[in-house]
């Protein structure tokens, strides 16, 4: 096994689990809710893996330790006792003809890990609206799409059809739009406000805070009120050293904290999980704010507010 796997609890700590319970009960919340994690075919995830370990364009040529490489039901179990009551699977295509064999494979890992928000995804080729619809009939409930990764104009008129399907069924996409860690030919605001602009109830989640694009990616967060941004990495001393968040635009985080919702990017991060949590109480927004951002926020948007919840 390679460095990151050696010690049973990873670069990580074995208390870490203790923190991040500590964390959230003091919030009075009842645990979490991570709206951007990984899952997906292990042989694709070892293939994501390879790439951060080779530095390669997509990564800025960083250096990007995963600090949770391990098997799926350990990754599972781990959320599970940092008390991530729901989270999802973002899995992503990179090419055509990909897409709709990722979603068969979501529907059985949705059907065997129930705390997992069924999670689907979406590349332009033709049939993308057909396998988007039986995606949503199957249960799917979040979307992800992954415009750097996958290389596509999220504006492509083939997507046009698939993004009506689910601005209709109001399901949310989880969108690795901004240009950061590194830009692609189709990152940025501009393709993401033309998507809106013919689709103004798009559920869109904006991954990274739209990183490094953070200010103009909050211009269409406070234009289209179902847009919503993923606090993925954002806010972290990994991030902050090369794209940080302008000091400026903190009202304006403040003023949307109904639609900041909490991200991790789960096990694909190069330092402990609890980082992302106390990056976000730095930033001296509130504990209401906090609350809303961890837990509140996600549980209102996937219905998971219970009797047996506050």
């Amino acid at each position: 096994m390679d460095d990151h796997g050696d010690a049973p609890h990873g670069p990580h700590g074995p208390h870490e689990p203790d923190e991040i319970r500590r964390f959230w009960s003091r919030l009075g919340l009842p645990g979490l809710v991570d709206v951007h994690t990984h899952f997906m075919p292990e042989r694709v995830l070892r293939k994501v893996w390879e790439y951060f370990d080779g530095l390669g364009p997509l990564t800025g040529g960083m250096e990007w330790p995963i600090a949770y490489r391990e098997e799926e039901a350990e990754r599972a179990r781990i959320l599970r006792e940092f008390g991530v009551r729901a989270f999802t699977a973002m899995l992503y295509p990179h090419k055509p003809g990909m897409a709709a064999w990722l979603n068969d494979w979501a529907v059985d890992f949705a059907r065997r890990t129930p705390d997992c928000l069924h999670t689907a995804t979406l590349f332009p080729e033709p049939g993308v609206e057909a396998y988007v619809g039986e995606a949503v009939a199957a249960g799917a409930r979040v979307f992800k799409a992954h415009v750097q990764v996958g290389a596509y104009d999220p504006a492509d008129e083939l997507l046009r059809p698939a993004w009506g399907v689910l601005a209709d069924a109001g399901i949310p996409v989880v969108i690795h739009c901004g240009s950061g860690p590194a830009p692609g030919k189709h990152t940025g605001p501009g393709p993401i406000a033309r998507v809106l602009a013919d689709h103004p109830r798009l559920r869109l989640i904006v991954a990274h805070m739209g990183m490094p694009e953070y200010e103009e990616f909050l211009d269409l967060a406070e234009r289209y009120g179902e847009v919503r941004l993923d606090t993925t990495m954002a806010f972290t001393d990994f991030s902050e050293g090369f794209m940080p968040f302008p000091r400026r635009a903190l009202p304006r985080l403040a003023a949307l904290g109904d639609r900041i919702l909490l991200g991790s990017d789960f096990p694909n991060i190069p330092y402990p999980y609890a980082h992302q949590l106390h990056a976000l109480e730095r930033l001296g927004l509130g504990e209401e704010w906090l609350r809303a951002v961890c837990h509140d926020n996600g549980a209102e948007l996937f219905g998971l507010n219970g009797p047996e919840l506050r």
